[in-house]
Order: structure tokens, then C-alpha cells, then sequence
């Protein structure tokens, strides 16, 4: 190979620096563990899962962190409500139901950290504690979505980050299974007694203790004839109507989001990737812009033959053009990188966050409550709690309508 050919071939190779491998990437699955037969109704724990913590940055820089408020807070309910469902399909569980806060006292509480949500990458950390305040593990679970993801042609039922929610329901499944009999009755005999206690610190607040590490154990049991029993388990029986209720107003959430979150995951998934080619590209022709250029001024023009050392002359012109070039070419698509992430911004609509009005019902008098789920709850159990001081003998008489479902939203 001649001097010249060895100077040309770097020119060449910048030249077909520009092609870029796009990225293939098929999202792992995980199967969902189903139960095969009915379960012994008595034995079914219920799950109560927290809002997710949005985890939004103090002083966060959408534009830095591509973390948008809107969406988080959005994603905090639509997450939480869709574990619901993975895990309501199950038939592993009694009632599964997302709850406003740990007051609305149930068995197992799931709560989980949104440590990172784009669109392309999921991960989340997951608490799983009991109502006795033993907390039972922590884990994180992610996954990488995949061009098929988001497809027109994909099974709808099937969230982009179903391996994560079949993770959690599988991982919690077998964690109960090596719990024994003793142990479940007992965890369903205090979430009763919580709230007995709740109702009626007096008759029953010591119907609990707490050992030095602050979990809750029944140091005693209420007769089954009493007729304060019944009638605090009718009003537990309200109570998580309007629990349900609450979780209407999660699903007509759930369901009004949907077409509008999913346009955003899967476009921001694109411009994540999109991203992430564009600086790869950019990277890759800036340094092979940087060798060419150092190459071209490297080159020895002072050659004896005049023909050569003309040759030599045009090429290293050729070699510092094309240099500066792909510098600048690099340099630009840095900048277009920038236009992607201003793209997701666009489509970072405020879902809002106010749940649809309740009106509940009691003895012919309406009450209605309002402001979030968590608000609504709270407003619900001062109100019980003053029906119940006040002694009204309400199991027949609340009625609980069901929350107005959200208007549709324009555009």
C-alpha cells in the first residue's frame, strides 16, 4: 500500500462514520403465577396498596432530569392502581385495594419508590410490611421496555411494565406460602383490632400491645357474642365500602389517563432512545473528526518529488475540511439531542389530582367530601368516628354514592 492509499483510508472511514446501528431491544417477560384452584376464603390475606411515592427530586430540572411533576404524581396512582389489578387476577388475595394511606387498616400493605420511569426503563422499590408493623422485605424490580412494547398489535392488558407488577405479585405469592396458618389468622385478627381500636380506644385499646421493637400483637380477643362486635363490624364493613369507592374514583383515574400516559411512555421512550443514538454519533464523529484533523496536519508535505508533495498537500486540505466537518457535524447533533428532551416536555400535561366528590348518606343527612383520596378518607373516618361516639346506630342507615366519574379531557 502506497503512502497515499494509507492517508486515504482514514478519510474513507470518517466519511461512513455517519451510519448508525440502531438499537433493537425485546423486553424480558415474566409469567404471572395464577392460582389453579380456589383458595380457602378464610386464608386469603387482603392487601392494601399505598399511592407510589413519586420520588421527584428537591430543585428538580425537568429539562436535566427529564423527571416531569405531572407525570410522577400521575404515575404515583396509575402504578399503584394497575399492581391492584395484576394482583386481583391472581386469586391468591382477599381483597386487593389501593389505599390513601396505612390508616385504612388491612392485612399486608404494599408501598413503593419510583426510582426511575422514562418510558424505556422502569424501577422501582418495593416495602412489603404487615399490620403488626413487621416489615416482611424490600426489593427493587426493573425492567428495559422493547420496540414491541408499545405496540398497536400488543395485548392491551398487558402494561409495558407488566414484568415489573408480575415480579411484585409473584415474589409476594411465594412469600405467603412460607407463612404458616397461625401466623395469617393472626395478622387478620389484629387489622380488626385496629380498627376496633381505632373506633373505641376505651373498650378496646388495650386489646393490642406493642413489644419494644413497636410491633402489634392481640394480648387478647373480644368475646364473639358481644354485641359491640357486631356492630363494629358492620361499621368496618362501611368503612371499606367507601375504601371501594375510593377505588372507583383509582379506576376512573386509571382508566382516563390511560391513552394520554401511554402516548407519553411511549413517545419518551423514543426520545430516550433517540437521545441516546444522536450523542453516540455525536461522540463517535467528533473523535473521529479530532483524528482526522490531527492526522491531515501531521502529514510531511515536504516531499522531494513535486507530484507527491502536491498530492500530499490536497489531501491534508481534504483531511482538515472534513475534520472540521465532522466536528461541527458532532457538535450539531449534540444540540438536536437537546430538541428531543424539549419534545417530552410537550407532553407533559397535568393530569390532576383531585379525586371526583363523594356524598355519603347518614340517616338523611348528606355529607360530602372532597379534595384527594387521602383527604376524602381522612374527612370519612372523623366522621365515623363521631357517628360512632354519638351512638346513632347507623349499620343500616349510611348510603355511599358512588364518585362522579371525571369528565373526559379536551383534546
Amino acid at each position: 500500500m502506497t503512502k497515499i492509499h494509507r492517508l486515504a483510508w482514514p478519510l474513507l472511514a470518517v466519511l461512513a462514520s455517519g451510519c448508525a446501528v440502531n438499537e433493537v431491544i425485546t423486553a424480558e417477560e415474566t409469567t404471572l403465577v395464577v392460582a389453579s384452584a380456589p383458595q380457602v376464603e378464610g386464608m386469603l390475606l387482603d392487601i392494601g396498596i399505598i399511592e407510589f411515592e413519586p420520588n421527584v427530586p428537591e430543585g428538580n430540572d425537568p429539562e436535566d432530569s427529564r423527571i416531569y411533576e405531572e407525570i410522577r404524581d400521575a404515575e404515583s396512582r396509575y402504578l399503584a392502581y394497575h399492581l391492584k389489578s395484576t394482583m386481583q387476577g391472581t386469586g391468591h388475595w382477599g381483597a386487593v385495594r389501593v389505599i390513601p394511606s396505612a390508616e385504612a387498616y388491612t392485612d399486608v400493605i404494599v408501598s413503593a419508590v419510583i426510582v426511575e420511569s422514562d418510558g424505556e426503563f422502569v424501577d422501582l422499590e418495593v416495602t412489603i410490611s404487615d399490620t403488626t408493623g413487621q416489615e416482611w422485605y424490600t426489593q427493587r424490580y426493573e425492567t428495559q421496555t422493547g420496540i414491541s412494547s408499545y405496540s398497536e398489535n400488543r395485548d392491551r392488558r398487558q402494561d409495558p411494565y407488566q414484568k415489573v407488577f408480575n415480579d411484585i405479585a409473584n415474589d409476594l405469592h411465594a412469600y405467603v406460602q412460607t407463612l404458616p396458618p397461625q401466623y395469617i389468622t393472626r395478622l387478620q385478627q389484629v387489622s380488626e383490632l385496629r380498627f376496633f381500636g381505632d373506633m373505641s380506644p376505651d373498650a378496646y385499646g388495650e386489646h393490642l400491645a406493642a413489644d419494644d421493637d413497636g410491633l402489634m400483637s392481640a394480648v387478647r380477643l373480644p368475646a364473639e357474642n358481644d354485641p359491640a362486635v357486631a356492630r363494629l363490624r358492620q361499621i368496618r364493613e362501611r368503612d371499606r365500602l367507601v375504601v371501594d369507592m375510593l377505588n372507583e374514583h383509582y379506576a376512573n383515574f386509571y382508566y382516563g389517563i390511560a391513552i394520554p400516559y401511554h402516548a407519553y411512555r411511549r413517545a419518551s421512550r423514543e426520545e430516550s432512545v433517540n437521545y441516546r443514538q444522536v450523542r453516540r454519533a455525536a461522540t463517535l464523529q467528533t473523535i473521529m473528526g479530532v483524528v482526522v484533523l490531527a492526522g491531515s496536519l501531521a502529514v510531511d508535505t515536504d516531499d522531494s518529488d513535486y507530484s507527491d508533495r502536491q498530492m500530499k498537500r490536497s489531501l491534508q486540505n481534504i483531511g482538515i475540511s472534513q475534520g472540521m466537518n465532522t466536528i461541527m457535524s458532532g457538535i450539531s447533533r449534540t444540540s438536536e439531542a437537546s430538541i428531543h428532551i424539549e419534545a417530552i416536555d410537550e407532553l407533559a400535561e397535568s393530569f390532576g389530582s383531585e379525586a371526583a366528590p363523594m356524598v355519603v348518606n347518614i340517616q338523611g343527612e348528606t355529607r360530602r367530601l372532597t379534595g384527594t383520596a387521602e383527604a376524602q378518607y381522612e374527612s370519612w373516618r372523623r366522621l365515623l368516628r363521631e357517628i360512632y361516639e354519638a351512638e346513632t346506630g347507623f349499620s343500616n342507615a349510611i348510603e355511599v354514592g358512588e364518585p362522579v366519574r371525571a369528565p373526559e379531557p379536551a383534546g
